[in-house]
């Protein structure tokens, strides 16, 4: 007696019963269950970025002082350089500013740098695995949170000895961190997923991350732009983050209304584009590499 069939049901696709993960064929997946599966699976995005920073080297001393050493030399250079066209004039807190802005600003870029090159340095994972590709972005993403981390340590010292304000303002720092981490995460999946296609990206990546830094508010403060160029920080994804990020570690203050709500634009917008473009596109992934 022959058993007919059962149909197969793509709403099952994620069901905690089978724990398998089918990729979709064309489009956009269901995303619910395709987060859901994400999710899931977070423990292979940690390990991937454990193993990563293992291959740098990470869990040893002299790895983590690179890390820290790497951005904090960075600091100084642009302090002198810019201390010297300013005659020596620098304003008060200057250097504690720039670190820290240094310091935010590198865990995007790191994110992105490392972003960029998921997808492709992944590819006998995708042909041989089936999985959410998005974990792939996520984990350069939480490697760059580890590395920012040990930089926190190395910035205290310097805001203490700066002499600037210590208060319950600075909790603001962590729904800030917030945002850059989602922003991190949305660039990441955009440009991990733009390498693909375009293999030369990644040569191009570090000048774009240069001239995005000399035009973010880390080199110089917010409030010195001339008015007729405030505008300029909103079209900046991390212009008015970044100037949040300097009131609240170097004045001590709140972010104004404007500065939250054009960084938290910037910051999810950038999330939900960078993760519909990634997810829409994974399916050629497994084609093309």
């Amino acid at each position: 007696m022959t058993t007919a069939a059962q149909p197969h049901h793509r709403e099952n696709d994620f069901a905690e019963v089978h724990h398998v993960y089918e990729p979709h064929l064309v489009g956009l997946p269901p995303l619910l269950p395709y987060v859901r599966e994400a999710w899931r699976r977070r423990s292979f995005a940690f390990e991937l970025s454990r193993t990563k920073l293992r291959a740098q080297h990470f869990n040893t001393v002299f790895g983590q002082l690179w890390l820290v050493l790497n951005p904090l030399l960075l600091a100084g250079v642009y302090f002198v350089l810019v201390d010297i066209l300013r005659g020596g004039s620098s304003r008060e807190g200057f250097f504690a500013h720039l670190v820290a802005g240094i310091f935010a600003y590198h865990l995007v870029s790191d994110a992105v740098r490392q972003g960029t090159k998921s997808v492709v340095s992944g590819g006998r994972l995708i042909l041989n695995t089936a999985f959410p590709r998005v974990l792939l972005p996520v984990g350069s993403v939480i490697s760059a949170v580890k590395r920012f981390l040990p930089c926190v340590v190395i910035y205290i010292p310097v805001h203490i000895v700066s002499g600037l304000p210590v208060g319950p303002e600075l909790l603001w720092v962590l729904p800030l961190l917030g945002l850059l981490v989602v922003m991190a995460s949305g660039l990441a999946m955009i440009v991990g997923a733009l390498q693909v296609y375009f293999r030369d990206l990644k040569n191009f990546m570090p000048y774009l991350l240069r001239v995005w830094l000399f035009a973010s508010p880390v080199l110089y403060f917010a409030d010195e732009m001339p008015e007729k160029y405030r505008f300029l920080l909103d079209l900046n994804p991390l212009g008015q983050l970044l100037s949040a990020w300097s009131d609240v570690i170097n004045l001590g203050g709140t972010p104004s209304g404007r500065e939250l709500i054009v960084a938290s634009a910037w910051a999810f917008g950038t999330l939900i584009v960078g993760f519909l473009f990634f997810v829409s596109r994974e399916r050629e992934f497994a084609v093309r590499l």
